[in-house]
């Protein structure tokens, strides 16, 4: 059976380049019209990102996601404005309240330790309205009452694929062969511990059971909530190519000093869509600021056409006056008809004159 074709992969942390919401609009812009899959395999990011996205999926109303891999947070929300939602067998789904960074460490007095109060206190404001929000999208979408989907996200357990179909986050269970089952690595551990993300019940992908390894096991149970960084020593030289790997939507894309690489057709056009998206938008950029330029050069023309009638105004001299007024009087202005009246009126007078 051939491989699904997939217009977007959506891997990687949600509102990177690998997860982004221009990105989106412009491949569903290019599908108008047209059924687009999406693969979707994040742990999350931003939920105004995926917010963005999940508008977007419904704006364009014929959209499949189809989930792989450990999904948890802002990726279960940019799929709820799909048409149809699918899930690996072996994927994982997390829906859970959310968080956002709190750090404070200072000497505080009374007031502004009241100060950091009142800060604190609005901040959980806003959060418990973005959990609404969330919760209330999830209701809709699992035709659930909102008040079971807060309890769901507060308790932020994994679901696997038969729960999440029960719940009504997806619409199937899927088995395709290119499907592979989810592997928690150890740069998985330390993001979802970074994170405050629960570990699922999967084992962790490490055949090396090494010292090192156990304490940093160690540590996480002591500290949950902190990230264990893995300090590696290596003699090869290796060089790291972050925005292809964002593109791709790869967690690294590196190669040895000299060495060469493979890529598939796909990744390739995901490159090249990506390049064509990017390139767009540079030749609108560049169409608006000729526009703009020609516009402010179109007024500064006018402004020195002003300036010239201006100063030509200044150096004119003052036209001659050649009415003569009668005790700084303007003379009025006449009809034919009105002189001609006068006339017989003046010479009436001067024939009485001339009677007498």
């Amino acid at each position: 059976m051939a491989k699904k074709l997939y217009h977007l992969h959506l891997k990687g942390t949600v509102g990177y380049w690998n997860f982004d919401a221009d990105y989106v609009d412009y491949v569903l812009n290019k599908h108008k019209d047209e059924q687009v899959n999406v693969l979707i395999d994040s742990l999350g990011g931003s939920v105004a990102s995926a917010l963005s996205i999940s508008a977007a999926f419904k704006r364009h109303g014929n959209v499949h996601v189809h989930y792989v891999g450990m999904n948890a947070s802002a990726a279960t929300i940019a799929s709820l404005g799909a048409a149809r939602i699918t899930i690996d067998t072996n994927a994982m789904y997390l829906v859970h309240k959310c968080s956002q960074m709190v750090f404070k460490w200072d000497l505080l007095n009374a007031d502004q330790l009241q100060q950091l109060i009142e800060e604190c206190e609005k901040a959980k404001k806003d959060l418990d309205k973005i959990d609404l929000n969330i919760a209330e999208g999830y209701a809709k979408r699992c035709k659930k009452e909102k008040e079971d989907l807060l309890a769901l996200m507060k308790v932020g357990g994994w679901l696997n694929a038969e729960e999440a179909l029960a719940w009504g986050f997806v619409d199937e269970i899927t088995d395709n062969p290119e499907d592979v089952k989810p592997k928690v690595t150890e740069e998985v551990v330390d993001f979802m511990a970074a994170h405050g993300i629960p570990m699922p019940d999967l084992p962790v992908d490490d055949e090396k059971q090494s010292l090192l390894h156990q304490f940093k096991e160690f540590l996480r149970k002591v500290y949950p909530n902190e990230s264990i960084k893995q300090t590696t020593n290596t003699t090869t030289m290796k060089k790291t190519f972050t925005f292809i790997a964002a593109v791709l939507a790869l967690a690294a894309f590196e190669c040895e000093e000299g060495g060469s690489v493979e890529m598939t057709c796909d990744q390739l056009k995901d490159i090249d869509d990506r390049l064509k998206c990017l390139t767009d938008q540079a030749e609108a950029n560049k169409a608006t600021i000729t526009q703009h330029t020609a516009t402010i050069d179109d007024l500064k023309a006018q402004l020195e056409a002003k300036n010239a009638e201006l100063q030509a105004l200044a150096k004119k001299p003052a036209e001659e006056t050649k009415q003569v007024t009668n005790q700084g009087q303007a003379p009025s202005e006449t009809s034919p008809l009105q002189d001609y009246c006068n006339e017989v009126k003046g010479a009436q007078e001067m024939l009485n004159q001339i009677k007498k």
